[in-house]
């Protein structure tokens, strides 16, 4: 048998609620989103403005990014050149040495030690 635990608990609810007024409901519902409307508009209002100012940091942002990147890159250009100015300086050193070790060998040659 069908006991009351079968029953579903919303039975019998639809026949029990009086004949709804559309009209009413429909006052009802104008009444609401009057209510609500204004609100929900200066929030749609306020989020797009975020928005928008979102975006201008972000493209802000991005642009002193690339400044920090270029300073990197000329801090990097300006540690090369110091290298290159190092290593051209031993360079010349390495070279002065020959000369200077030419010019003994040369003198012990004609001093006439065979070397």
């Amino acid at each position: 048998g069908v006991g009351p635990s079968d029953a579903s608990p919303d039975e019998g609810v639809v026949e029990d609620l009086p004949s709804i007024n559309e009209k009413a409901v429909e006052q009802l519902t104008e009444g609401l989103i009057s209510h609500y409307l204004p609100d929900l508009q200066r929030s749609k209002s306020a989020l797009q403005e975020l928005t928008q100012n979102q975006v201008v940091l972000l493209e802000t942002l991005e642009q002193e990014i690339s400044k920090f990147k270029e300073c990197n890159s000329i801090l990097d250009i300006n540690a090369l050149f110091s290298e290159a100015k190092h290593y051209h300086n031993k360079l010349v050193n390495i070279r002065n040495e020959m000369m200077m070790l030419h010019e003994k060998t040369s003198k012990l040659k004609v001093s006439g030690i065979n070397i």
